[in-house]
C-alpha cells in the first residue's frame, strides 16, 4: 500500500511532466494539497515531505487542526476552497491566507470588512459556475465581468484570479478553456482549476493552481 508521501511525489512528478508536455514553465503550477476531512496526524507526513500549500473546505474544520500544525511547521499557506457563509468571514480571514470562493456581493463585502478590521489583504479568486449548475455555487459566466469590476473597484478586494469546478459528467477541458478566456479578458493572471481526476488537463489550459486531495491523501470517509 502506498503512503501519502509516495502519492504526493507521484502527483508532483505528474505535474512537472504536464508542465513540460504543455510548454509551461517549470514549477509554474502550484499544488494545493486538499486536506479536508483528514486529521492533523494524516497531514503531518505530507508536511514533513515538504508540502506547504494546503486547501480546506470548511472554516470550522480548519480552525480545529491548523493552529497546532502552524506552530510545528513554518511557511504554511492555507487556502479556503469551499463555500463561505458571511457569518464565518471573521474566522475565515483569521485562519486562511487565500480565498478561492468569492461568489456573491454579500461575501465580498463581508470579507473586505474583516480584512480591514484585521489589517489583512488576502488574495481572492472569484468562483465561476462554468456549467451553470443550479446546485453549485459560483457566478454565471455572463455575469463574471461585472462582478470582477464590482469586487475590485467598488468593494476593494484583491481579486487575483478565477476558480471553477466543472460538472462531473462533462469533459473538463471546455470548462477550463472558458475560465481561461474569461480571466484573460479581465486581466486576471491566476486560474484555480483541476482536481485529482483532471489536473494534467487543467495544466494544458493554463491552470496556475491545482487542487489535489484524494490522489495524495487517499479516499475520503464522509461517514
Amino acid at each position: 500500500m502506498t503512503s501519502a508521501t509516495d502519492r504526493l511525489e507521484k502527483v508532483k512528478a505528474d505535474l512537472r511532466g504536464a508542465e513540460a508536455e504543455f510548454n509551461r514553465d517549470d514549477e509554474s503550477v502550484e499544488l494545493i494539497a486538499v486536506s479536508k476531512t483528514f486529521e492533523a496526524d494524516d497531514i503531518r507526513p505530507v508536511l514533513l515531505a515538504g508540502q506547504r500549500i494546503f486547501g480546506e473546505n470548511r472554516v470550522q474544520e480548519a480552525m480545529g487542526k491548523w493552529p497546532g500544525l502552524r506552530q510545528a511547521f513554518d511557511e504554511i499557506e492555507l487556502h479556503l476552497i469551499g463555500p463561505l457563509q458571511s457569518n464565518k468571514a471573521k474566522e475565515a480571514v483569521a485562519t486562511f491566507d487565500v480565498i478561492h470562493t468569492v461568489d456573491r456581493p454579500k461575501i465580498a463585502k463581508a470579507l473586505k470588512a474583516e480584512m480591514d478590521r484585521q489589517s489583512r489583504n488576502l488574495p481572492c479568486f472569484i468562483q465561476v459556475n462554468t456549467g451553470e449548475e443550479p446546485q453549485k455555487a459560483g457566478i454565471a459566466p455572463k455575469d463574471v465581468d461585472a462582478f470582477v469590476k464590482e469586487c475590485s473597484e467598488v468593494v476593494g478586494l484583491n481579486i487575483v484570479g478565477l476558480m471553477c469546478i466543472p460538472p462531473v459528467e462533462e469533459a473538463p477541458g471546455e470548462h477550463f478553456a472558458l475560465l481561461e478566456k474569461i480571466a484573460k479578458r479581465n486581466g486576471l493572471g491566476l486560474l484555480s482549476m483541476g482536481m485529482s481526476s483532471d489536473y494534467p488537463i487543467a495544466v494544458a489550459f493554463g491552470a496556475t493552481h491545482v487542487r489535489v486531495g484524494s490522489a495524495i491523501f487517499g479516499a475520503r470517509d464522509y461517514t
